[in-house]
């Protein structure tokens, strides 16, 4: 088989995904707004933070005070994520579970329900990173953990440094400007585009995504040594993200 120049010659090891926009097509929290009747405000405040200003305290404060989830609307988020889960991405999880590569999650969405929806795609509750709310008795909203280092701009990059503290050979996945913090930390960063296309990101990324399906992942992320462990179906997805490569839906460009 064709091995290309940019194919990875060392293995992953460690495979981290944001959450909203990446592994599911939604905003959680955009998602949440929609019952409060501030769908137009808070998808403003994400839109800002997600292509221009990266999230912030503030900001991040603003959106949960216009929308105030019940745990109850936070659990049923799990379920909407799930609904909306990216192509292919379950699978493609799979597969590097099968390869012995650890998964994690690095989102500034809400706990539970971004642990949750990654218990689903199989990820351990230990490899999580989300914001926690706390509620009352009655279940309403009361605070977010302001100590998250997920509320500030620099958050996804201080949990990165910390994987990396285990010698983790590191492949990162995301669509917004928090998730570009790390990109000179990890052996490759591919941006995702598949839900909510970004100029600005696309222009900064080695490798971006511009198709709903997450397939070409498993080019991006796999040695030619690892294309021959793969099973006959896990070879059809691998050559499925191939075939979005050539046909240019995956942005390749040196930086």
């Amino acid at each position: 088989m064709f091995t290309p120049n940019w194919q990875l010659k060392t293995a992953i090891n460690t495979v981290i995904f944001d959450c909203d926009g990446t592994l599911s097509a939604i905003e959680g929290i955009d998602e949440l707004a929609n019952k409060n009747n501030v769908t137009d405000k808070v998808k403003a405040l994400t839109a800002e933070a997600m292509g221009k200003t990266g999230i912030y305290p503030e900001l991040y404060q603003t959106r949960l005070d216009l929308v105030r989830p019940t745990q109850a609307d936070v659990v049923k988020l799990t379920e909407a994520y799930f609904a909306n889960l990216s192509g292919d991405v379950k699978e493609v999880i799979q597969i590097f579970k099968r390869l012995g590569k650890k998964i994690c999650v690095v989102s500034a969405g809400v706990n539970p329900a971004v642990s949750q929806f990654g218990a689903m795609l199989g990820i351990f509750h230990e490899n999580i990173f989300a914001v926690d709310l706390t509620f009352d008795s009655m279940g309403n909203y009361v605070d977010f953990d302001r100590h998250s280092p997920m509320i500030t701009a620099s958050g996804k990059r201080d949990i990165v440094t910390q994987l990396k503290q285990t010698g983790a050979e590191t492949l990162f996945v995301g669509d917004g400007l928090n998730d570009l913090a790390v990109i000179d930390l990890v052996a490759r960063f591919v941006g995702y585009g598949g839900s909510f296309y970004r100029d600005n990101i696309a222009s900064r990324c080695e490798f971006y995504i511009q198709t709903l399906s997450m397939a070409a992942l498993l080019p991006l992320a796999l040695t030619a040594e690892e294309f021959l462990l793969l099973e006959d179906h896990e070879k059809a997805l691998y050559l499925k993200g191939m075939k979005d490569i050539e046909l240019k839906r995956v942005l390749i460009q040196s930086l």
